[in-house]
């Protein structure tokens, strides 16, 4: 819409489902470039894509005329297919209903940029369980535990 203006930054965590270790180092890469396409498809600009076999981080600048959710859920669903067409992995992979997404500012993107390119090393200190709570209490947002991850138990 002519006239609008915006500059709104978010970091979407997406985590498969049980939290399994689909997402194998071999494909990731590919994985990750095809995201970036549903991204750019979609008119919004990717900053940065990165993650752990049970998860992905994504930094984007988003424009306002798309709702995030249904932009999750498009990621969600063309990326499965993506898995299951390509035959990486496990044919059952899906991802975990809802997701995370927190808000930054233009100042702060440096920051989380660096952190989601160090998800490996990040993550040899610090679980996904540890990180996703941290983020959370971090941004404030209320939540129950339990509701947190799919459980295989």
């Amino acid at each position: 819409m002519a006239g609008t203006y915006s500059q709104i930054y978010i970091h979407i965590v997406i985590v498969v489902k049980y939290r399994k270790y689909l997402i194998k180092p071999e494909w990731e890469d590919e994985l990750y470039k095809y995201i970036t396409g549903i991204i750019k498809g979609k008119n919004q600009l990717l900053i940065e894509i990165n993650g752990m076999p049970d998860h992905t981080h994504i930094l984007i600048g988003m424009k306002p005329s798309m709702r995030l959710d249904d932009l999750v859920r498009e990621i969600k669903k063309s990326a499965t297919a993506f898995i299951q067409q390509k035959r990486f992995g496990n044919k059952q992979f899906r991802w975990q209903g809802g997701y995370g997404a927190f808000s930054h500012s233009k100042g702060n993107l440096n920051t989380v940029i660096n952190y989601i390119k160090n998800q490996k090393k990040h993550h040899q200190k610090k679980t996904l369980r540890q990180e996703y709570i941290d983020m959370l209490e971090e941004f404030e947002i209320e939540y129950e535990e339990k509701y947190l991850f799919d459980w295989l138990d």
